[in-house]
């Protein structure tokens, strides 16, 4: 499985931004979808997944403003962030689980990189 995310760059604090994520290759294996960032000198978090059931999963703190769409395909999942905050500025990976979403990823996308400025 690959993942590909794009949407990332440079934005103004109170916009909003679209990431995506394009998965290829045995999908079919996959259970379930999700986001992970990584702002400046911490660690990695999870902050949104969907399993192939629908239930969804989104970090306490983004609850509100990070939203999940997938109106291109379930070979796709998108990041919508609404509006955004300085404190969203991170590196944002697509990851893919071949079981719960309450696990390790098993697929990771390179990820893309979200500057947002005042």
């Amino acid at each position: 499985v690959q993942l590909v995310e794009s949407g990332g760059g440079l934005v103004q604090a109170g916009e909003s931004l679209r990431l995506s994520c394009a998965a290829s290759g045995n999908i079919g294996s996959l259970n379930a979808m999700g986001w992970f960032y990584q702002p400046p000198g911490k660690d990695r978090e999870m902050v949104a997944a969907i399993s192939s059931g629908g239930a969804t999963y989104y970090l306490d703190s983004v609850k509100g403003r990070f939203a999940l769409v997938r109106d291109k395909g379930p070979n796709t999942l998108d990041l919508r962030v609404n509006p955004l905050k300085l404190e969203d500025t991170a590196t944002y990976y697509c990851v893919a689980f071949r079981g719960s979403y309450l696990g390790r990823p098993d697929y990771w996308g390179k990820g893309t990189l979200v500057t947002v400025s005042s």
